[in-house]
């Protein structure tokens, strides 16, 4: 049996650029809002932190300065992934040397490795670091999907400890906890999703809506762990307005004009995306609006 790295909601954090890089004081302003809201985690330089479009030095920079204002008070995962084996190992090995409590390894992409391939991609990745590893499948945004089987080869690592799975097949993730059982924890990578994957054995969320309400997500997954099932039921279905809301680009466009119209000051992502349709932005707004967020 594994002990989860966390339990309850993660947030995805965005990163916020300005014109010298990363933007820190922006960012420790939502770093200071997480924290005073009981997130049970941060995770810094994934998909929603735009990690694919930051040079290794700004990534090396902001994992350890999350480490270091974060200062225990709660968990932080580094997204250290990649389609470069060398390259994720390395940065795997910085992460794990400057004490992160786990990392987040997004499959190659790209490169379209094998199932095979995928396991000792993983396996040389975990044998370089001391710290759990979370393996990350979201085949929409990389072309390749870990298959239930090859997740139970996966379990078989030691410090392999969990998932985030944002494959959205919840019939994948119930053969991933068939097959799996206590030796791989389940993260739901989709907020749409929370609690469908928590009825599977799920141990919480890796999310995006949590960057704007991370006290609602944490209480979603406390509710439902608690035994309140239906009120964590209503806490998933009052919010899917906003989730979609959310995700009606690609993310992390729209979270980022989300955090823009709360006053963040997370300007603009960073090339090739581009900054969110303004009819969808209004859209995004109302909903904001109708959770009194703005």
């Amino acid at each position: 049996m594994k002990k989860e790295i966390f339990k309850g909601a993660g947030t995805a954090i965005a990163t916020p650029f300005d014109a010298n890089g990363v933007n820190y004081k922006a960012y420790n302003r939502l770093l200071e809002y997480q924290l005073q809201s009981d997130i049970d985690a941060i995770i810094v330089c994934g998909t929603t932190g735009e990690a694919s479009t930051m040079d290794i030095n700004e990534k090396k920079k902001l994992i350890e300065h999350t480490i270091d204002i974060v200062d225990g008070r709660t968990k932080v995962i580094a997204g250290t992934g990649g389609n470069n084996t060398k390259e994720v190992i390395e940065m795997s090995k910085f992460a794990s040397n400057v004490w992160a409590d786990g990392i987040l390894v997004v499959t190659p992409y790209y490169n379209k490795a094998t199932q095979n391939g995928l396991v000792e991609h993983y396996k040389m990745v975990a044998d370089n670091v001391n710290c759990p590893v979370i393996v990350y499948n979201v085949p929409s945004r990389t072309g390749l999907n870990i298959t239930p089987e090859t997740c139970k080869r996966l379990a078989e690592i030691p410090n392999i400890n969990a998932i985030k799975e944002a494959s959205g097949n919840i019939s994948q993730v119930a053969k991933i906890a068939a097959l799996c059982g206590n030796d791989l924890n389940i993260y739901s990578g989709n907020d749409d999703q929370i609690i469908p994957i928590l009825s599977l054995g799920g141990k919480g969320v890796i999310s995006v809506l949590s960057n704007v309400m991370p006290a609602y997500t944490h209480q979603m997954v406390m509710e439902y762990l608690s035994g309140n099932i239906e009120s964590a039921r209503r806490r998933q279905l009052e919010v899917l307005d906003l989730t979609e809301a959310l995700f009606s680009e690609v993310n992390p466009i729209p979270v980022k004009e989300a955090l823009n119209q709360m006053g963040f000051d997370f300007g603009s992502p960073r090339m090739p995306l581009t900054p969110m349709d303004e009819e969808k932005a209004k859209v995004l707004r109302k909903s904001l609006q109708r959770h009194k967020l703005i």
